[in-house]
């Protein structure tokens, strides 16, 4: 499998992707610049596939990386994370999908309409499932919040991928009206049973404005 790395330089972040006679899968405009006998490859849907991104608004269009040499991805404000995936299946946040290992097979999961519609994840997400690597973008560190047929409350759009046998909805933050909107938590999104929620609280801008405020204090002397 190729291996991937994320490179910070100067508050950006990019990913690099090393090849040995390997094939990879990117968003579409991904591609950075790239060193090396690579070839890049881009083919059209089949027709039902076609009329399913029409219907979804997924990228239909995701090229594939094939050959030796390194790759390296756009750079961006935003992080990376990467996403090892051990025979499991993923639901990813909209727009999180970056890249994958060829073998990962990329889809698409519906949502119920009432949860689509007004959780904020929209009523269909990008689905992952096999072995190999995933790169997700992140609007900040990630946090692993591991499920035993427990239940996670999470407010905002702060969850950016969960196992498939988690059970995703969204409800009121109270259990009457009123109070749900004078709680300030109108709604929230729920994920109940077993398995991993992924989730990214605090953006990188914060993280950099925090590091810029701790370098510029002065260091007493002891």
């Amino acid at each position: 499998m190729a291996n991937f790395e994320i490179i910070e330089r100067e508050s950006l972040h990019l990913v690099k992707v090393t090849l040995q006679n390997e094939t990879i899968r990117t968003e579409s405009g991904a591609m950075y610049y790239m060193r090396g006998k690579i070839t890049m490859q881009s083919q059209a849907p089949s027709a039902g596939g076609f009329l399913k991104s029409l219907a979804t608004g997924e990228n239909i269009f995701r090229p594939t990386y094939t050959g030796t040499g390194e790759l390296y991805l756009e750079p961006s404000l935003s992080g990376y994370y990467i996403l090892e995936l051990d025979g499991s299946e993923w639901i990813l946040d909209s727009g999180a999908y970056w890249a994958s290992d060829g073998s990962v097979e990329v889809g698409i999961e519906r949502n119920k309409m009432i949860s689509g519609l007004i959780g904020g994840e929209g009523l269909f997400q990008t689905k992952v499932k096999g072995r190999g690597k995933v790169v997700m973008v992140t609007q900040g560190p990630v946090e692993v919040i591991n499920l035993q047929n427990d239940r996670l409350v999470v407010d905002g759009n702060f969850a950016i991928a969960r196992t498939g046998a988690i059970n995703y909805r969204v409800e009121k933050a109270t259990k009457s009206l009123l109070g749900s909107m004078t709680s300030g938590e109108f709604l929230v999104n729920t994920f109940e049973g077993t398995g991993t929620v992924l989730l990214a609280p605090v953006p990188y801008w914060q993280v950099m404005m925090l590091r810029q405020i701790t370098a510029s204090i002065p260091k007493t002397s002891r």
